[in-house]
């Protein structure tokens, strides 16, 4: 069988992600003072549910990240890729909406950061998805 071989700027950019979604878990599992000084409230047993199932998603998503690395097959890179799009899609939508209160950049500028995180990750899908059907072509 022909094995596609993920670019490594692609590997590159997931790994950076992965690096993002592991540090957001440790602000939503043990660092609830970085959180505070973003201007979210983090008090009360139902605000603790929210942040503690927050934390475990972006964990399972960071975990997902990590295992098709690892197995380096395209089609569940796609399935990644897809929820990196979807998870970066809203926030291009939501940050810049309701800025935090520590923010680095202006709600203008972090709309315009997250446009280019969404293009390369759409640009990382649409290769995966032409390389991924090469590979079909080449072995039929």
């Amino acid at each position: 069988m022909n094995k596609v071989k993920i670019p490594l700027w692609i590997n590159i950019m997931q790994a950076v992600l992965i690096l993002i979604m592991l540090g957001q878990v440790v602000m939503y599992f043990f660092n609830h003072q970085m959180m505070a000084e973003t201007g979210v409230q983090v008090e009360g047993v139902p605000l603790l549910n929210l942040v503690y199932e927050m934390g475990a998603r972006t964990l399972v998503m960071a975990l997902v990240s990590i295992f098709v690395m690892f197995t380096q097959n395209p089609k569940q890179y796609i399935i990644v890729l897809i929820m990196n799009i979807m998870r970066e899609g809203l926030e291009t939508i939501i940050d810049p909406l309701y800025p935090v209160l520590n923010a680095p950049v202006s709600p203008i500028a972090d709309l315009g950061i997250h446009i280019v995180i969404v293009a390369i990750e759409v640009l990382a899908l649409t290769t995966l998805i032409k390389l991924s059907k090469k590979a079909n072509q080449n072995f039929t």
